[in-house]
């Protein structure tokens, strides 16, 4: 019987190849912008190179200062004097990593210029982190408190600065009037990692910034690092026990800078505030969104299957006029209805590997290795069968109530 209703199913689909059409693609082009962002989202949120050890890390990147009397509000990065002076005290973190944001700087190959933004790090970035070096090594913490002029390069930065040349540990690379001797060359980190992207990496002692200025606020950033996952609700406490004795500034009552792992930081800055981290609201947005872009197709499926039907009232009312029942009229419409949604999810598949693929080679975002979640997959699959068997259920009802009479009268 199946085979029979299977047969059927492709005879109707090759039937009427536009309708067919315009259901495959909604659906394969649903699951494909599904996919393509859960790649893209799942590269920012999930451990990775070169943070592999993400879901053991807490990471302050801001800090707030608020006069809540006036409403006034500054916001900013962390001060190398904050993260000296008061988180480096913490006992439970295994690492404390630190780095700076938003450098960047001219370089001249060949009287060619080269935009690169470069990273102020500590020695314990290295071990905290694990980037693949091509050649040579990381600084040391003796080469930092010697404030050598050393630098670990990306492999993309090799290729444009050096061109072709096979090794460049040792030479010497040019940056805003400096020359910094390279030591090592790591395989590069996408931008979409805030964190841990750099061009050119150097030690913190050799910045021209004034560093000992005592104000908390500058353009740092810290990862605590905890043995274990464990430990990091002891990580959480003992840092905000020591935020709570930071003195405030004058005219600044309150002060924030959040330890959050990567997901609730990223649910703070775009749905949450300082009081909360917006998870619940971050969750129940992209779930409505999500649920949403896939009703879409449902109902357009629905619309679809509507009007196949009428176009097959003649063929309905000829099957129930030889001894068709409703019940088996409404089997074979359903099974037609999930072959068809499930070609267009096999369409989709293979169009989202083939976007994702494409967006890595298209150098939009350097260096980023986006894959597809295989979990998200089997869910989007399990809900394009769902949404399948939904959009069948509305116009097989209505084709169950159709009469002979008035099926045949309709053609």
């Amino acid at each position: 019987m199946l085979k029979n209703y299977f047969k059927i199913a492709i005879a109707v689909l090759l039937r009427r190849k536009f309708f067919t059409f315009i259901s495959l693609f909604g659906i394969s082009f649903t699951l494909t912008i599904l996919m393509t962002s859960t790649a893209l989202v799942d590269n920012i949120l999930s451990a990775s190179y070169p943070d592999y050890k993400r879901d053991q890390m807490l990471f302050v990147t801001r800090m707030t200062k608020k006069n809540s009397k006036e409403g006034w509000i500054n916001s900013s990065s962390l001060s190398l004097y904050f993260i000296k002076r008061y988180v480096s005290t913490l006992k439970v973190p295994d690492k404390i990593a630190f780095y700076s944001f938003g450098n960047s700087a001219n370089s001249y190959v060949n009287n060619k210029k080269i935009s690169l933004e470069f990273k102020f790090t500590n020695d314990v970035y290295w071990e905290a982190t694990e980037y693949k070096f091509l050649e040579g090594k990381p600084y040391t913490r003796q080469q930092i408190d010697n404030a050598e002029f050393v630098a670990v390069i990306s492999e993309r930065t090799k290729k444009s600065y050096f061109g072709d040349a096979a090794k460049v540990v040792g030479k010497y690379i040019e940056l805003d009037n400096v020359n910094y001797r390279v030591i090592g060359v790591v395989k590069g980190v996408p931008r979409t990692n805030r964190n841990f992207f750099g061009d050119i990496y150097l030690p913190y002692t050799v910045s021209k910034t004034k560093n000992e200025d005592q104000g908390l606020m500058g353009n740092f950033g810290v990862a605590l690092v905890g043995k274990s996952k464990a430990d990091l609700p002891a990580m959480r406490s003992e840092y905000e026990k020591m935020l709570s004795k930071v003195p405030r500034e004058k005219d600044y009552d309150k002060l924030y800078a959040h330890a959050d792992g990567a997901m609730e930081g990223l649910s703070r800055n775009l749905f949450g505030n300082d009081d909360s981290a917006g998870f619940g609201k971050m969750t129940a947005i992209l779930s409505g969104v999500v649920l949403l872009f896939m009703l879409l197709p449902t109902i357009n499926l629905v619309n679809i299957n509507i009007t196949r039907i009428m176009e097959r009232s003649s063929e309905i009312g000829v099957r129930k006029a030889f001894g068709a029942s409703s019940k088996t009229l409404v089997y074979q419409f359903l099974i037609e209805n999930i072959i068809l949604t499930l070609l267009g999810g096999i369409l989709g598949v293979v169009f989202s590997f083939i976007a994702i693929y494409v967006f890595n080679q298209s150098g939009f975002t350097p260096d980023f290795e986006g894959s597809l979640n295989f979990t998200v997959l089997s869910i989007g699959l399990g809900l394009c069968l769902i949404f399948g068997l939904m959009s069948g259920v509305y116009p097989a009802w209505r084709m169950s109530r159709l009469n002979v009479v008035a099926a045949l009268k309709v053609n």
